[in-house]
């Protein structure tokens, strides 16, 4: 496929149609050289690379931020993408000399949601599978899961830094080698099917080691099996303490019961030293009226009498008669002060009867209760019992993971090993030998052919930190200055191309390039000759003033920028 028309437009108005062809194409501006204040950086020719890139499935966010700072946003362009809802459109097609080819056009905005557009030949394709249905039309024989869309054509789109120094390693510096490995078996054409699927066993795998990691953070698995064989010794312990329990079922029935009993001794001694003060009472009365019973001289007393009752008329009673009723009267009263004598020593007793009966229950419920284990201790050994089986049950839970991530670990390395056995062969080994010679013979002659020194393709089978064993490939020839790097970098490209379709292996013919201002005027020169006869596209965004002469007569001068016409254009609405 080769890159026929990218267009930018809005609903009113088409702000650029960039035309491409085969040979070199180039991105430049026209800043005149006699205005030094002006320069042809930031005027969009990177921009227009992005633009095809985010075409074929990128962000939209890589039009409008920094490509090397990634936070720096450009608001202005932002807001003018989406506020102009603009489109940016892609023809590709698969010959551009014959004008009734298989075109392929893509178009995306910058949108979102419904008024999101992104079509491919007009049909609506969601996000999700934008990149698969690029998949099948572009690089069709590639049916596996990996390498994804992205990586295989992440060679062809060089803008980025990672892209821009490195011959091989085209994708974020989080890619691991595994997947470099799975990209350059399938770009060299050694059919390897479980790529995508050692990769997710890789994957898993780490990830199961990171767990087992994490559950081993405090102790081994070892540590946490002799740890809980001692939980169950002290479980045991107490659980044969707690068989040996002598627990009163009832005893807080037969506490409440004591404390009861003890209540009632306390109101019966109150009531029988009551009752006791009482009668001692009565008893001290009773004396005290006795005594009172006259014993005075009665003679003299009734000599006396007599004598009054003579100087006195009417008075009937003897005297005799006077003091028997006195005496009468407190014996009487001593009588009604005593009655209550009787039944209060027989309360008396009876209550003493009771408190030694009360006294007796006291004795009975206090050995009871002494004797039996309270709840509350058996409660401080349950509660022991159950620290400990929470314990046990952490530990046991703690080795079964342990015991089924290493299992797992196990299966997933089994299945890694059935997979390494066939990709490490000597059948599949012998493959890619061959495979790699033919792509050498390309990629020697074209490094010869540009810059008189052979660069070649090698792979090394090597064992990564996680003990996995994979080939590993890179581009080498002696010491290289950042200009014979940048060649390396392109002869790889225009070599992949030549191979893949001597292979008949579809693939992109076009390579975007920027920064080419690195390599040196003579490289660019015999570039822009060696494309011009081969069905390659080479795009390539530079410096007007860091071209050498000669390069733009062997060239198409896609589009040309300035400071006063930059790609959007925005500067005219200002």
């Amino acid at each position: 496929m080769f890159i026929k028309y990218l267009t930018i437009t809005s609903p009113i108005d088409t702000i650029r149609e960039i035309e491409f062809k085969s040979g070199l194409n180039l991105i430049i501006d026209n800043t005149p050289t006699t205005e030094g204040q002006l320069t042809g950086n930031n005027v969009g020719k990177t921009t227009v690379l992005k633009l095809v890139d985010f075409c074929l499935g990128s962000k939209p966010s890589i039009i409008y931020t920094d490509t090397e700072n990634k936070k720096e946003v450009y608001d202005l362009v932002k807001d003018y993408l989406i506020d102009e809802e603009v489109v940016i459109t892609l023809i590709l097609v698969d010959d551009l000399k014959n004008p009734n080819s298989k075109e392929v056009v893509i178009k995306r905005n910058f949108l979102s949601r419904k008024k999101a557009i992104r079509s491919i030949n007009g049909k609506a394709i969601l996000e999700k599978e934008f990149e698969d249905e690029l998949l099948k039309l572009l690089i069709p024989h590639q049916k596996a899961e990996k390498p994804t869309f992205r990586q295989i054509i992440s060679h062809n789109i060089r803008y980025k830094d990672e892209n821009i120094n490195n011959t091989l390693k085209t994708l974020d510096r989080y890619t691991s080698d595994v997947e470099y490995e799975t990209l350059y078996l399938f770009l060299l054409g050694c059919t390897f099917d479980d790529g995508a699927k050692k990769q997710v066993l890789l994957t898993k795998l780490k990830q199961e080691e990171t767990f087992k990691e994490r559950l081993e953070k405090k102790q081994t698995k070892t540590a946490y099996e002799i740890a809980l064989s001692m939980i169950e010794d002290e479980i045991s312990a107490l659980d044969e303490k707690k068989s040996r329990f002598n627990l009163n079922e009832n005893f807080e029935e037969d506490l409440e019961k004591l404390n009861s009993i003890k209540y009632r001794i306390n109101r019966s001694s109150s009531l029988i030293s009551k009752m006791k003060i009482r009668k001692e009472l009565i008893e001290e009365a009773k004396k005290e009226l006795e005594n009172s019973i006259s014993s005075i001289d009665l003679k003299q007393l009734e000599m006396l009498y007599t004598e009054t009752t003579r100087n006195v008329s009417g008075i009937q009673k003897t005297f005799s008669d006077l003091v028997n009723y006195h005496n009468n009267m407190l014996v009487e009263k001593a009588k009604f002060i005593a009655s209550e004598l009787p039944s209060l020593i027989t309360k008396i007793s009876e209550e003493e009867r009771n408190i030694s009966e009360l006294l007796r229950q006291e004795k009975e419920f206090s050995q009871k209760i002494a004797k039996g284990d309270s709840f509350e201790e058996l409660e401080k050994v349950i509660l022991e019992l159950n620290e400990k089986y929470r314990t046990k049950g952490e530990y046991e839970s703690i080795i079964s993971q342990l015991v089924e991530v290493g299992d797992n670990i196990n299966d997933l390395n089994d299945e890694i090993k059935k997979i390494d056995e066939l990709l490490f062969s000597n059948d599949f080994e012998e493959i890619l030998k061959v495979q790699i010679k033919k792509f050498n013979k390309y990629f020697s002659a074209i490094s010869q052919d540009l810059y008189g020194e052979k660069y070649a393709l090698k792979y090394d089978k090597v064992i990564t930190k996680n003990n996995q064993q994979i080939y590993k490939f890179s581009a080498f020839n002696a010491n290289m200055s950042s200009g014979k790097k940048q060649g390396e970098i392109l002869c790889f490209d225009l070599a992949y191309i030549l191979f893949a379709d001597q292979e008949n292996s579809p693939c992109l013919h076009f390579l975007l390039n920027d920064k080419k201002e690195l390599m040196h005027d003579n490289q660019l020169i015999k570039v822009a000759e060696f494309v011009q006869d081969k069905d390659i596209q080479l795009v390539v965004s530079i410096l007007r003033d860091k071209l050498p002469e000669g390069v733009i007569d062997n060239a198409h001068v896609a589009v040309e920028l300035s400071q006063d016409s930059k790609l959007f254009k925005i500067e005219s609405d200002q």
